[in-house]
């Protein structure tokens, strides 16, 4: 011990991990202070524990929160399900999943700010609980209610809170969130990687299940999520889509879903002479990103899939009943199929109105929109 002599370390430096060697050490042996020496400047948290296709829209934020913030690293804390959505993402520089580790990161850290979107007391309360003198979007006050730290935050909050206004809305999420962080303007866009070996991975499932990847395929999300089963087009929709698309294009069906969708996608293959070729129902999501990012064209509703697609820059139609279709951001990838009712983005799970929204979907608009965007895909 007589012999030891300290060397220097840059706490401060993006790349500084504290229980291992920085990847730089590793790959190339280099000591701090190193070339690639990046001083941290600034520690931001986000809170975002919404679902999963939530989680994937707000990573469009990071883009210009690091254009307005360069100098600043990241922590997000997101439910273990969601952390996937988030690896290897440039600009995070750090994961926690929500639980006991992430509490204990609260009471032992201070951030330079703290930005929560999501308004449910349980998001809230942790934005609360973090450390730090700037908070952006909603807190939990004294007396447990969800209270919003700003004037577009508060339009946010009534929009959720009042029908009237939901319907009424014009604006996209992210220009919504936008306005909150004090970011409009600046340019935002989905950030979601996939490794090039997962790429391959999923081009290998696909041509295991006779996908022949030199002919247009349509990736058919057929399911609405567990919270929202009104999302979901009814199968006869389905069923004639396809039928009516074979006959025009030498296009691939490749059903895509999660395991609520088994039995119906079990039942639309029995119910067509078309080839309905079946993904699976237990894919990682990373995996199944991988195999949408395959698809020349995602058909889907408001669910985690349509998000992936326009996070990998596919192109999508997008059907349109329950959920606010203005808050969808496209990107320029795609259109959206939103029928003629007064009563849409009513967020309800089930309806009373027979037929209701989703019916009202005519297999032909969606037909018309499927052919302009494989048109625009060739193009």
């Amino acid at each position: 011990m007589a012999d030891f002599k300290s060397r220097e370390i840059e706490f401060d430096c993006r790349f500084f991990l504290g229980d291992r060697p920085c990847v730089w050490h590793k790959r190339e042996g280099v000591l701090c202070k190193c070339r690639y020496f990046d001083r941290i400047e600034q520690r931001i948290l986000i809170v975002k524990l919404d679902a999963m296709g939530d989680v994937l829209r707000t990573t469009a934020l990071l883009p210009p929160l690091v254009q307005q913030n360069p100098s600043a690293a990241i922590t997000w804390i997101t439910r273990p399900e969601s952390t996937s959505l988030l690896h290897k993402n440039p600009y995070v520089s750090e994961v926690i999943p929500y639980g006991p580790d992430a509490l204990v990161h609260l009471q032992s850290r201070e951030f330079d700010r703290v930005i929560n979107l999501d308004a449910g007391k349980i998001s809230a309360a942790l934005a609360s609980a973090a450390r730090s003198t700037r908070k952006d979007g909603y807190i939990l006050d004294s007396r447990g209610v969800v209270a919003p730290t700003n004037a577009a935050a508060r339009r946010w909050l009534e929009m959720g809170v009042f029908d009237d206004l939901k319907r009424a809305g014009t604006q996209t999420y992210q220009d919504m969130m936008a306005s909150i962080l004090n970011l409009t303007g600046l340019k935002h866009h989905y950030v979601f990687e996939l490794a090039p070996e997962e790429i391959a991975a999923g081009r290998e499932h696909l041509k295991s299940i006779g996908v022949r990847l030199d002919s247009p395929v349509i990736g058919l999300n057929t399911g609405g999520g567990g919270r929202w089963p009104l999302k979901q087009w009814r199968s006869e929709g389905y069923i004639e889509l396809v039928e009516r698309l074979s006959k025009i294009l030498p296009v691939q069906f490749v059903l895509l879903a999660g395991p609520a969708e088994r039995d119906r996608n079990e039942r639309l293959k029995q119910a067509t002479s078309v080839p309905l070729l079946d993904s699976g129902n237990d894919n990682p999501v990373r995996h199944f990103a991988a195999l949408v990012a395959h698809c020349d064209l995602v058909i889907t509703g408001d669910t985690l899939a349509m998000h992936i697609a326009l996070a990998l820059g596919r192109r999508i139609v997008v059907l349109f009943g329950p959920t606010s279709a203005p808050e969808i951001e496209l990107y320029g990838l795609g259109e959206k199929v939103v029928p003629d009712m007064p009563c849409l983005s009513c967020y309800k799970t089930m309806c009373d109105f027979v037929p209701n929204c989703m019916d009202l979907i005519s297999v032909e608009s969606v037909q018309a929109a499927a052919l302009h965007q494989l048109q625009l895909k060739q193009t």
